[in-house]
């Protein structure tokens, strides 16, 4: 998958979590880690006031997403790490990143 295509299939991801579609935005997701996957991250549970896509790169096999999400409890850095799964890319793991002006 080009970096392009990739940045189209995260911005629509990122659009699903800043409108609260979680039903979409996990179904993004492998579905065999979700038991896991949330384990100690923090995500965006609820409102985002706002949202700025810093990065969106291919590292070897995987492509990288990291967005900072504006929420009413704090600044969140979130990076996904995307596999291909049957044919299809998908979030398989997630992991915080420093953000400007992060909560802690």
């Amino acid at each position: 998958m080009s970096i392009e295509d990739f940045r189209a299939l995260y911005e629509r991801h990122v659009g699903y979590v800043v409108s609260g579609d979680m039903k979409s935005a996990i179904a993004d997701m492998v579905a065999e880690n979700l038991p896991t996957v949330f384990d100690g991250v923090v995500v965006p549970r609820g409102a985002v006031d706002s949202h700025e896509i810093k990065d969106v790169r291919a590292e070897g096999d995987l492509r990288i997403g990291e967005t900072v999400y504006n929420t009413p409890t704090g600044v969140i850095g979130l990076r996904s790490i995307w596999e291909l799964h049957d044919g299809s890319w998908k979030a398989a793991r997630l992991e915080n990143f420093a953000a400007a002006g992060e909560s802690k």
